[in-house]
């Protein structure tokens, strides 16, 4: 509370802080103010230690929807925020805000990592189509309901929605025209497109819980736009993942006999290539890690000179290919956590793997107020 008057320049908090403690007192929690939540949301974001693309944290648009209860409401507001979120292909920054925990009422939750993912099949041999990291829901959204998709590499997942606390979670199917894909070129290889690879445009975390001055959103998706290697350098090519290399290395000519030939690292380049170029091609918004890392330094002058320290993660803020030629790579950083800020919980990877949470978390007593 006091950190938005005086970064807002609002003058003393202390009728608002007096306010608040009153509303705690009497019910165990209080109501952020829509101007409250706006800032929190967005200094959550400023406060981000594994992101590199901070620099436009002012940007981040908020829909407040806290009065939203029932499953089928927050499972269409999903759809509207990636529909808000990609007009025309122009990324925009945006975060949904659902209701908040309040003593012994939680708040909704997603269960999805992100808005978007794709469905993992496990098949008799144990290999899997699609995404190893979604076979855990999608064997859940089928006990739930799900009849599956058409058994493609990329079949987007059903939301799984718990709009009250202790009831059994929904799956809601995500209309096409909420999904915005972009199908994989190449800027040389005429044979790329054969692949069949694509990715989604947008991409929205949904499980993390947003915490300001103690109140904790666990329903709260947000998104900024890819940065490119997130694409291709983890999604299709960690080898728990879609782990595409040898695949692409054997269609490259390349010689996959020894490590030692460098063919991971040529198929690694070419792949990040064809991601750029693809998105560019349908005129979706991306970024490279060269780009980002100069913006993330730019964002650490900014802040450093309004008195203000940065947190990093140096293992998150340097790009997975490519690190020392990116000056990010060359200095350290601390990685003090300042709140608000976006948090994962146990209970949230347990659900994004198709798992119950095994017990709720308690909360503190008393919110550190913002």
């Amino acid at each position: 509370m006091a950190q938005h008057h005086a970064e807002e320049r609002l003058g003393d908090p202390g009728r608002r802080l007096a306010e608040v403690a009153a509303e705690f007192a009497a019910t165990g929690t209080y109501t952020h103010t829509p101007q409250e939540l706006v800032f929190g949301a967005r200094v959550a974001w400023r406060n981000s230690n594994r992101c590199i693309g901070r620099l436009y944290w002012r940007s981040l648009r908020v829909r407040d929807l806290r009065h939203l209860t029932t499953a089928e409401q927050i499972a269409a507001a999903c759809a509207d925020h990636l529909r808000e979120a990609a007009p025309g292909g122009r990324i925009r920054p945006l975060i949904t805000v659902f209701g908040p925990d309040a003593p012994g009422r939680p708040g909704p939750r997603i269960w999805n990592e992100q808005l978007i993912r794709y469905a993992g099949y496990v098949r008799r041999d144990g290999q899997v189509v699609g995404d190893p990291r979604g076979a855990g829901l999608t064997a859940y959204a089928r006990e739930l309901g799900w009849s599956g998709g058409a058994g493609t590499p990329f079949d987007v997942l059903p939301l799984i929605v718990q709009a009250v606390p202790h009831t059994k979670p929904r799956c809601f199917e995500l209309p096409p025209d909420a999904v915005l894909e972009v199908p994989l070129h190449h800027p040389e290889f005429d044979w790329w497109p054969d692949l069949g690879l694509r990715w989604h445009a947008v991409p929205a975390l949904a499980n993390m819980c947003l915490e300001i001055g103690g109140v904790c959103y666990g329903a709260a998706p947000f998104n900024g736009w890819y940065m490119g290697t997130e694409i291709g350098a983890r999604n299709l090519a960690d080898t728990d993942r879609y782990n595409l290399l040898p695949h692409l290395a054997r269609r490259l000519g390349l010689d996959t006999s020894s490590d030692r030939s460098l063919w991971k690292d040529r198929a690694l380049i070419e792949l990040n290539r064809s991601v750029l170029h693809s998105f560019d091609l349908a005129g979706v918004t991306v970024t490279d890690h060269h780009t980002e890392s100069r913006r993330f330094l730019a964002h650490l002058d900014r802040e450093e000179s309004r008195g203000r320290a940065v947190g990093a993660d140096w293992s998150w803020i340097v790009p997975p290919i490519s690190g020392s030629a990116t000056p990010v790579f060359h200095r350290t950083y601390d990685d003090v956590q300042h709140t608000p800020s976006y948090v994962h919980h146990p209970d949230a990877h347990a659900r994004a793997r198709g798992e119950q949470p095994t017990a709720a978390r308690r909360r503190t007593p008393w919110p550190d107020l913002v």
